[in-house]
Parts: structure tokens; C-alpha cells; sequence
């Protein structure tokens, strides 16, 4: 049989979304490379997903329909086929709704695909159903909140090419979505832009970087706030822009008052002097551009902080230039919702929060109870906060428990049926991004190993066993994938080409917003205790490969980062066996130490699972049940005594 070669792209939750290859010989998939003529990928991958096909062929993938046979969380099961397993789901499904009504159905699905298909397909039957709908976000949701009064959080990410000064502010571009990293380059090389990098850490992307502010995590807001003051009373502002963007700017400008550049510094742990010099630079350097991470927004503060980014691009005139702005996030042209059939839900049925799943699945007062839960594309007993509250619902035994997977992940251990899901190899599927500006086609390179079904499938097979014939639940994945295309994108040349291009316009102000966030608090540490800081790894993405053998290998184990003042002060050396804990729990890791981390902040890389058992280092254990007014969890608002493991060498 010829080599074919299948063009696809990759669906996990990152902001580069990369077009690939897939090499296929004699019906395998032998490799996978970044697409060459793709703008964004330009023919590479990254560290996660350069050899995806080893996902797919993985000895431990899930590849048959398994019931539960043992305590919940055991991981315990036994092979069963589809027929049994949906007569199952379905017979589940019917009893509660007849019992407790369709708002004790409950799903939840995140980003473990963002293909339509994948994503959005089974939506459709519990939007039909009329259950309870998952709502709110766990990553970026300060962004969500502020974009929704009406402020821009991004542009075309490929226009930084043409800044001539780049703040990354809380991003390790260089891990988290490199080829975001290659516009900055082009700045530099073509305009001799300045980067400047605000991070705790001394990150890849950091050392890259022209100057390095290692900022004391969760003073974001004030940072920004203070820049603002600098701004402002130095009369350096765009003042014409200004006036006509913000409806408040009187009320803005008496509220960062309160930061002259000398108090942030006492608090934000850098020098009066590099804030003024970054606000002096951020006016007069036009266009410039803050390039804004995910991690700054997870604190009680992150939606002012998000909010105090926008102030200043505003404030500065930065989006008046090609290049100039805040970017935070970019999405194409494509209607998803769409795809997900949000028409079908009967009356108003109750949204529940995804962040706050442990909460809703041990909460006696709710009526109706959660008793049905399907999970798709999310892990959330390893990337939700306070994750023992997490499995402590999981682990109900009124609980019916769906999880659609391609790993026996610690989520899927609490199931009481698991389902088999296609990889990106084994499906159709079309794919936005949250970064830049192309949607992309995914062809299936391989038919499906053993038993595994996409999730289009399952919703149409689900559907049958339910009795439930609506035309939206038997649409072929391809229908319910091209209904998210805009007028205008021809279906046959994006299917043959591999993508294309639906940029928005540029962003503006149609109505003027608000720059006002009230009174500025961080949460500082409690005395004795260290910062924990929980950063994407290099390697694994969110939880997902932290059970693949490269991968986990490239980590090596689950490292504690800690700054060598706070190891003296500990008596602990570089290499020792630590314990991590609050009072919600306890994890053992090695210790790192390195001054490349600021002092009173921790940081555990990766999303570890508790199985095996020789890399459990469940972070999220450790983590509170925090949100800032809009709904993002805190997650580093997390504070934690480190000491000297007795197992330890």
C-alpha cells in the first residue's frame, strides 16, 4: 500500500492549534508532522504532541466499553459491549429523569478535544433533554467576564510582528504555545522591539527576554494599577483615546491614585523605578502590545487584573496601531454554539458552574440532586479545585457516573460505565482555536482501534436507545461539524486545503466601558508559608500525557521549585524528598532549588494523577474553593508549608 498522507490538526486546549501530517503506512500511523504550509504552525510541533501517533497506539489506551466491579475510585471494571453499556446509560438516564426530573442530569465537558464534534455533539442530547447545563469556565474565565463589558482581549496574534515593545505579563510562551513566540521574534528582529518578561518565575520565555521583572504573584492588579497612576499623572496618556473609550476615567483616575509607584513597589517586590520606566516606555512606544498569560487571572484578583490590562492599552492609545493592544486570547470566525443546538433546551433549566463540581455533587440542599453525570474532554478529579471535595462526590454511590475516555484517567476510576473515545487520528472533526485566527480540518487517518466510537456517534447511538428521534441527534459528524462555519467559508476547499483564515475585525469601542474595579487587595501569604504556584509543564498539557511514558520520563518526577533562601530557612537541601501541605491535604515531591523562582513562592509543574503511585502529586488537593467575582478559581491563592519528608533520602 502507498504512504498517504492525511492532513488533521491537533485538538488539545493550547493557543497555537497546529495543522499537522499524518504519515500513514500500511494502515498506521508512523508519524506526525506540523503542517509546512500552515502560517501559524510552520511545520513544527511542540514537545506534547510531536509524536501523537504513540497516544493512539498507546497499550494502555481504553478501546471497549467497561463497567464498574469494584469500589468507586478503584479503578476496578469488566469488559462489556457497547450494546450492554448504552441499554445501561440510557435505562439510568430515563429512571432519573422519571424520579428527580431532567435537571439531575448533569455534564461536564472542557477542553480535552476542542473539535466540534468532539466537543460539542453529545451537548445537543442533554440540551434536548433539557438538564442541568454546565456553565462558567476554569480557565480564563477573568478574560471571559471583562470581554463581556465590552473590552477587546485580543487581536490577530501574527500583527505583533509589527510591535516594537512586547510585555509578556504571567506567559511562558515557550512552553505554552511556541509558535506565539516566533511573531515575537519577528518584532524583535525587524523592529528591534524591547521584551519585557513580568513572571515570579525565570521562565524559558524569561531568560529569552530583554529584562525580567519577577513580580510577587496575585499583585498583578496593582501592578497594572500602578503603571496606570504613572500614566496618567505623568501626562503621558492618550488622552482623545481615552475620553472616547472609557465612561468612567474620572473614577479610574482617583482609584489608582491610591499606587503611586513607590507603595506597588513595596508590594508588587519590584523597584519604583522599573514601574516607572515600564509606563514611560508603554506611552511613548507605539505600537506595543501586552501579551498576557491564563496564570495572572487565577488569583481573587485576576479580574481586575484583566481589567487594569485593558486600562492601560486604553489608556496608552495602543490599539489605535496595527500591533498595539492587549492580547489575551484570539478566536476565528466560527459559530460552536451552533453546533451544540442551545434551541433544543426546553424552558430555563439551571446552570451550574463547572468549577464548582465538588460543591455541587456534595451539597444536600440542591434540588434536584446530581444524580446522572456524563464527562467528556475534562479530567476533573486531577484539574478542578479542591479535588478530594471533587472525588468525595464522585465517589457517591447514588451517582450515575458516564465518562468517555482514551485513558482509565483518575476521573474515569469513579465511573460506573466508560465509553471509548476516538483519538484525533481516528475521527473527522473541525477545530477553532482560542489563539489565533484559522479553523482547521481534521480528516481521520486510520479507521477506529477496538471498539472506540466518536462522540458523535454516541450521541446518535444514545439517542436510539433513548427512543429519541429528533432530526438534530442523528446528524453525521460532518453536518454537525460544518454547522459552525461561517457564511462564506466553502466547506470542499477548507476540507482539501487543510484550513483557512476567518479573521474578526479589529477590535473597538462601539459603546465605552468601565476601567473601574473598586478597591485593589492581594492575598498575601500567611506567615510561615509559601505561594503555591501549579505552572503548564513543558511536557504534559494540563492533565493530559501525565500517564505517557516519554513524557513522564522528559518530567522525570514531580519537582517543588523553591528559592534557596526559603530552603535555608527550611533546612532543606536541592534533591530532598519533601512533604507539600495545607490544611486540606498533604503530597510528597523532590525538591528543586533554584533562585530562578522568587522567594515566598513555590511552584509544582504539571498536572500529575494519583495513579500511579509513584508520581501522585495531586496539586489540586491542595487548593481552595476561591473564585473572583466572575467565576474563575483561584487556583494560586494556594498557601502551603513545605518540610522534610521522613521517607525521604
Amino acid at each position: 500500500m502507498a504512504i498517504q498522507f492525511v492532513k488533521g490538526c491537533c485538538p488539545l486546549d493550547c493557543q497555537d492549534t497546529c495543522a499537522w501530517v499524518a504519515r500513514v503506512e500500511h494502515g498506521r500511523v508512523t508519524r506526525v508532522e506540523g503542517a509546512k504550509d500552515h502560517p501559524f504552525t510552520r511545520g513544527t510541533l511542540c514537545a506534547k504532541v510531536n509524536d501523537y501517533q504513540t497516544r493512539t497506539y498507546a497499550p494502555d489506551r481504553l478501546l471497549h466499553p467497561l463497567r464498574r466491579i469494584g469500589p468507586k475510585g478503584a479503578g476496578t471494571f469488566e469488559q462489556i459491549t457497547w450494546d450492554e453499556a448504552l441499554n445501561t446509560i440510557a435505562a439510568r438516564f430515563q429512571q432519573v429523569i422519571a424520579t428527580h426530573g431532567a435537571e439531575a442530569l448533569l455534564y461536564q465537558n472542557y477542553l480535552g478535544s476542542m473539535g466540534i464534534v468532539q466537543r460539542r455533539a453529545l451537548m445537543r442530547l442533554f440540551h434536548l433533554l433539557g438538564s442541568s447545563r454546565q456553565s462558567g469556565s476554569i480557565c480564563g474565565a477573568s478574560g471571559n467576564v471583562v470581554e463581556a463589558e465590552g473590552h477587546p482581549r485580543g487581536f490577530d496574534p501574527e500583527e505583533i510582528a509589527h510591535s516594537r515593545f512586547v510585555v509578556i505579563w504571567g506567559a511562558n510562551l515557550l512552553t505554552t504555545s511556541h509558535h506565539h513566540w516566533y511573531f515575537v521574534e519577528q518584532a524583535r528582529r525587524r523592529n528591534g522591539a524591547k521584551l519585557i518578561c513580568i513572571d515570579p518565575r525565570r521562565t524559558r520565555t524569561a531568560e529569552q527576554c530583554d529584562e525580567h521583572l519577577p513580580i510577587r504573584p496575585g499583585t498583578d492588579a496593582i501592578l497594572a494599577a500602578s503603571i496606570a497612576h504613572t500614566v496618567l499623572t505623568e501626562g503621558l496618556a492618550d488622552v482623545e483615546f481615552a475620553t472616547a473609550a472609557v465612561g468612567d476615567l474620572e473614577e479610574y483616575r482617583r482609584e489608582v491614585a491610591t499606587w503611586p509607584a513607590e507603595r506597588a513597589a513595596e508590594r508588587c517586590g519590584i523597584s519604583a523605578a522599573e514601574i516607572r520606566a515600564l509606563a514611560t516606555r508603554l506611552a511613548t512606544v507605539h505600537p506595543a502590545v501586552i501579551r498576557s498569560g491564563i496564570a495572572p487571572q487565577q488569583t481573587a484578583s485576576g479580574d481586575a487584573f484583566v481589567r487594569g490590562l485593558s486600562a492601560l492599552v486604553i489608556l496608552t492609545g495602543q490599539w489605535r496601531h496595527r500591533g498595539g493592544g492587549l492580547f489575551l486570547e484570539a478566536n476565528p470566525i466560527l459559530n460552536e454554539l451552533r453546533a451544540a443546538r442551545p434551541d433544543l433546551i426546553p424552558g430555563n433549566p439551571r446552570r451550574l458552574d463547572m468549577g464548582r463540581l465538588g460543591a455541587t455533587l456534595t451539597d444536600a440542599a440542591l434540588d434536584p440532586p446530581v444524580k446522572a453525570l456524563m464527562i467528556w474532554g475534562h479530567n476533573p478529579a486531577v484539574v478542578l479545585p479542591d479535588a478530594s471535595r471533587v472525588r468525595e462526590g464522585l465517589a457517591r454511590e447514588d451517582l450515575f457516573t458516564v465518562v468517555i475516555e482514551h485513558f482509565m484517567t483518575d476521573t474515569a476510576r469513579y465511573a460506573d460505565v466508560v465509553l471509548p473515545s476516538t483519538t484525533q487520528l481516528e475521527h473527522f472533526d473541525i477545530v477553532g482555536a482560542w489563539g489565533h485566527h484559522y479553523v482547521s480540518v481534521n480528516h481521520a487517518a486510520i479507521a477506529p482501534l477496538g471498539e472506540a466510537k466518536s462522540h458523535g456517534e454516541v450521541m446518535r447511538l444514545l439517542a436510539k436507545k433513548m427512543r429519541i428521534d429528533h432530526p438534530a441527534l442523528q446528524e453525521s459528524d460532518e453536518e454537525i461539524a460544518r454547522s459552525a462555519l461561517p457564511e462564506g467559508v466553502d466547506y470542499e476547499d477548507l476540507a482539501e486545503r487543510g484550513w483557512v483564515k476567518t479573521s474578526p475585525a479589529r477590535p473597538s469601542f462601539a459603546s465605552p466601558v468601565s476601567l473601574s474595579s473598586g478597591e485593589l487587595a492581594d492575598s498575601p501569604a500567611p506567615n510561615g508559608k509559601l505561594r503555591l504556584l501549579t505552572p503548564k509543564s513543558h511536557y504534559f498539557l494540563n492533565s493530559s500525557f501525565a500517564n505517557m511514558p516519554r513524557h513522564r520520563k522528559s518530567m522525570v518526577r514531580p519537582t517543588l521549585e523553591m528559592h534557596s533562601s526559603d530552603a535555608a530557612s527550611r533546612s532543606l537541601t536541592d534533591g530532598d524528598k519533601v512533604i507539600v501541605g495545607n490544611e486540606r491535604g498533604s503530597l510528597e515531591v523532590w525538591l528543586r532549588v533554584s533562585d530562578a523562582i522568587r522567594p515566598g513562592v513555590a511552584s509544582l509543574p504539571g498536572k500529575w494523577w494519583t495513579e500511579p503511585h509513584e508520581t501522585n502529586a495531586l496539586a489540586n488537593r491542595l487548593t481552595p474553593s476561591e473564585y473572583t467575582p466572575g467565576g474563575q478559581p483561584a487556583y494560586n491563592d494556594t498557601f502551603v508549608e513545605v518540610s522534610r519528608s521522613p521517607s525521604g533520602p
